[in-house]
């Protein structure tokens, strides 16, 4: 069973309805969002579609990632770069786009991407824990679009 994001961090967002097949426009539509919590922490959105590729065979180039008050990374989960893969020596070693930061000095952890509904779950379900384990409430006091104007 997938959980959807708290309707506090993601507002707007239909915790009763299942994830449809629109979940990738919704995320895309956040691209370049900022949201604001109580402690002075937040969360930005990078999505953009690209050309499928093997870094990228679905399409979605994407970094969602939980900040703290000074701008230190808390939680990532991004597509920018790949890591290696643990994997027998005799075999060649595999990188993997996808990953995902669980910690500030964490250098990443392959992440499997499903889909959209279940990206937008799984950083959801992360940054919650982390903003609990602060202390901080999960509602955003804030948002803005940082985009620049074309």
């Amino acid at each position: 069973m997938t959980r959807s994001p708290s309707k506090h961090i993601m507002p707007g967002y239909d915790n009763k309805r299942p994830p449809t097949e629109h979940a990738l426009e919704f995320l895309l539509g956040f691209d370049g969002r900022v949201h604001y919590f109580e402690d002075g922490s937040w969360i930005k959105f990078e999505i953009k579609r690209v050309d499928a590729n093997k870094e990228r065979p679905h399409g979605l180039s994407y970094s969602l990632t939980l900040h703290d008050r000074n701008g230190v990374r808390l939680v990532g989960f991004d597509n920018a770069h790949g890591l290696p893969v643990s994997s027998a020596s005799f075999k060649r070693r595999q990188v993997a786009y996808d990953h995902w930061h669980r910690t500030e000095t964490d250098p990443g952890r392959p992440y499997q991407f499903k889909d959209a509904a279940t990206l937008i779950d799984d950083f959801f379900a992360q940054v919650e824990q982390v903003l609990r384990s602060r202390g901080t409430a999960t509602a955003v006091i804030n948002a803005r679009d940082i985009r620049k104007s074309t």
